[in-house]
C-alpha cells in the first residue's frame, strides 16, 4: 500500500495540489534566501565602496584644511612681523620728530630757508658778489625761520611721515594677503 492509497479518492487531487504547492513554496523560499544572500552581498560591497569613497573625500578635505590652516598661520606670522616692523618704524619716526622738536625748542637746531638770488648776487649762482666776513657756510643766503613756524613745519612733516609709514604698512598688508590668495587660487 502506498501513501496515495491512504488518501481518500475525492481528496487526492487536493492532496496532490497541496504537495505541489508545498514544493513550489519551498522552492520559492529557497530562491528568496539565495537572492537575499546574493543581493545582500552586492549591497554590502556597494556600501563598502561608498564608505571608502566618502572616507577618501573626508581625508582629502582634512588634508586641504590642514594646508589652508598652515598657509593662514604663515600669513598671520608674516603680517604680524610686518605690523611689528611698521610699528617700530613709526615709533622711530616719532622719536626723531620729538628730538627735532626738542632741538628747535632749545634753539640747538635752527631751521632756515634758502633765499632767492637777489641784487647782491652774481647771476643767481649763490656766490656773493662781494666777499663776506666770517662764516663757514657756503652756498646761498639763508634766513632763519621763527621757532613757532619751525614747530608747525616739523608737525606737518611728522604727520606726512606717519601717513607714509601707515600707507606702507597698508600696502604691505594688502600685498601679503594678495600673494597668499594667489597661492591658494586653483589653477
Amino acid at each position: 500500500m502506498s501513501m496515495i492509497d491512504l488518501i481518500p479518492p475525492p481528496l487526492r487531487p487536493w492532496a496532490l495540489a497541496l504537495v505541489l504547492l508545498t514544493i513550489a513554496g519551498a522552492s520559492a523560499a529557497g530562491a528568496w534566501v539565495v537572492q537575499d544572500w546574493r543581493y545582500g552581498q552586492a549591497l554590502a560591497e556597494q556600501a563598502g565602496k561608498v564608505d571608502k569613497a566618502a572616507r577618501d573625500r573626508a581625508e582629502n578635505a582634512l588634508a586641504a584644511l590642514a594646508i589652508e590652516q598652515g598657509r593662514s598661520a604663515a600669513l598671520e606670522v608674516q603680517l604680524q612681523a610686518n605690523d611689528e616692523t611698521h610699528h617700530k618704524e613709526l615709533s622711530d619716526e616719532k622719536k626723531a620728530q620729538q628730538r627735532l622738536s626738542d632741538g628747535l625748542a632749545t634753539a640747538n637746531v635752527r631751521l632756515s630757508v634758502l633765499l632767492a638770488a637777489g641784487p647782491g648776487r652774481v647771476g643767481g649762482s649763490g656766490v656773493p658778489a662781494t666777499a663776506g666776513t666770517g662764516g663757514v657756510v657756503h652756498g646761498g643766503t639763508r634766513a632763519e625761520l621763527d621757532p613757532a613756524h619751525a614747530q608747525r613745519i616739523i608737525g606737518i612733516t611728522g604727520d606726512g611721515d606717519r601717513g607714509l609709514i601707515a600707507l606702507k604698512a597698508c600696502q604691505g598688508y594688502v600685498r601679503g594677503v594678495w600673494a597668499a590668495s594667489q597661492r591658494q587660487a586653483p589653477p
